[in-house]
């Protein structure tokens, strides 16, 4: 689980707190006549048993004749056998085939290079079965032009800095993520603009005959026109220059670059461990840290910085979905040190940990909770290692706003959900990819607790107490793994908003 990572969010601040929770009733209402409007035909199980001669018994076995997979094309067949608990000529118990089935596909499902995934069984006579899988793949490439604003929004980049192109990121990102056919991901990122960004990474999961071992290798080089140098005491980030007219004809004030390498390890199905080394060397403006500005950005006297971080991380994970768990289970522990030193500068030892559950509670409805909790040592930290709630995933429903940095962080959160409609719409554009659209749609309600710790050299309003918020919404689930959220949320400072968030499985 990566440390720092911004995934795509987007977020609105409703202006009428009620014509909001009408919208979103009334969005409940809608799907559920939707629902009706598309009856269409029964959808394909995703098990199919044919000819059940089986005997009965709950220790009779069966053996496993075949176990043929059709349908890829780029994938190469043993990644999918790879997922599979069982092999050709193992022996099952028959009232443990439903179960095992179910488990096979999902892992299969879970490489996320599969838009469909089934299993069809076929008793050959009284003690031997032949299994069928039929995969249906993704389109794995992906050229995405980019042409980006900057700015927060399309009127503070019209009005505040006369729509001027030097405040706009443009350029490619290329993504592959099967490029030879073993679930292997080639990412190249060349932006640039007000900001560049020349990057790549290789990620190789299974490197070995055995596909229990792989390794990741990239490297980049950013330049920014703006960096973040402080939170204020409300929570927001300070960036500098700050002068909309400075900023606008700025030089690069940060620039970057960085090498990484990694080994991974995954002799089973839902335990992996990575070792990874990265370098990194920063450089800001010299007025950064300034008294003016902050002169602990580095914790140290110096405006360049280069430095090590060596990283462990042990993950496990048995859910239905990995983009959208309803039931199962995932953990992980990473332990990071930055720098080879003990104290001062950038110098850090941080023990990260997560626990998430999920369960299903009958009658469509599920529910589940999450844990978070990270310590970094020594608690006197640098500016730029101090960051706690509201980067990445880690944030509190109804708090997307702020940042919350410090030393010591805890969330803790717990989702009460509801299927109300799934169903399929036909698409006829691209049929070699795929036929059918999916949309699943959830209701939900939830509630989260959180906790920063800081010393006083960076306390805000938000550090030191226990924070907590609540809310309900609305998920929509589609092709890809695509989970578009719709979030109303309130929190302890008598706040409320609409927020959309949105993320992929890819």
């Amino acid at each position: 689980m990566p440390a720092y990572h911004w995934p795509y969010c987007m977020q609105y601040r409703a202006v009428n707190p009620v014509s909001s929770i009408k919208k979103i009733f009334c969005l409940i209402i809608f799907l559920f006549v939707v629902a009706q409007g598309h009856s269409q035909k029964t959808k394909t199980p995703d098990f199919i048993f044919t000819d059940t001669v089986l005997l009965t018994g709950n220790n009779y076995k069966v053996c496993i004749k075949e176990l043929e997979v059709s349908g890829t094309k780029k994938t190469k067949v043993y990644i999918v056998h790879r997922e599979i608990q069982f092999k050709k000529g193992d022996s099952l118990l028959v009232s443990h085939l439903q179960k095992e089935l179910e488990q096979a596909r999902t892992q299969v499902y879970n490489t996320s290079l599969f838009n469909e995934v089934k299993f069809e069984l076929v008793a050959l006579d009284s003690v031997n079965i032949s299994i069928a899988v039929r995969v249906s793949e993704r389109w794995y490439i992906y050229p995405i032009p980019q042409f980006k604003l900057v700015d927060r929004n399309f009127n503070e980049w019209w009005k505040t800095y006369n729509h001027s192109l030097s405040r706009v990121d443009y350029g490619i990102k290329f993504v592959h993520y099967n490029l030879s056919g073993r679930r292997d991901q080639l990412r190249i990122y060349l932006i640039n603009g007000y900001t560049r960004n020349i990057s790549f990474s290789y990620n190789a999961p299974y490197s070995n005959r055995a596909l229990t071992e792989g390794f990741i290798v990239g490297g980049g080089y950013n330049q920014r026109r703006e960096l973040p140098y402080k939170t204020n005491y409300n929570d927001s980030l300070l960036f500098y220059p700050s002068n909309p007219v400075i900023k606008e004809k700025a030089d690069f004030v940060y620039k970057s670059w960085y090498l990484n390498a990694g080994y991974s390890i995954r002799k089973g199905l839902f335990k992996k461990q990575l070792f990874s080394i990265s370098y990194s060397h920063l450089t800001i403006a010299d007025s950064v840290i300034d008294k003016q500005y902050n002169p602990n950005y580095f914790n140290d006297s110096v405006t360049s910085k280069g430095f090590f971080d060596f990283i462990y991380t042990l993950q496990y994970s048995k859910v239905n979905n990995n983009s959208y768990p309803l039931t199962g289970k995932t953990g992980f522990l990473q332990i990071q040190k930055r720098g080879l030193g003990f104290t001062g500068g950038i110098n850090m030892l941080s023990v990260e940990a997560g626990y998430n559950k999920y369960y299903a509670m009958g009658k469509n409805w599920y529910g589940s909770f999450q844990l978070y909790a990270k310590i970094k040592l020594p608690f006197t930290q640098a500016y730029i290692n101090q960051r706690g709630l509201g980067y990445g995933e880690n944030y509190l429903r109804g708090l997307e706003y702020y940042v919350i940095d410090g030393v010591a962080t805890a969330l803790t959160k717990y989702t009460l959900k509801k299927k109300i409609v799934s169903f399929e719409v036909p698409f006829r554009l691209f049929p070699k990819l795929f036929t059918k659209i999916p949309f699943t749609f959830f209701a939900k309600t939830y509630g989260d607790l959180g906790y920063v710790y800081t010393k006083d050299i960076y306390t805000t309003r938000l550090n030191n107490r226990l924070l907590c918020s609540g809310g309900f919404g609305i998920d929509i689930l589609t092709l890809y793994d695509i989970n578009l959220r719709f979030e109303y949320s309130f929190n302890q400072l008598g706040e409320n908003g609409l927020f959309l968030h949105n993320q992929s499985g890819f």
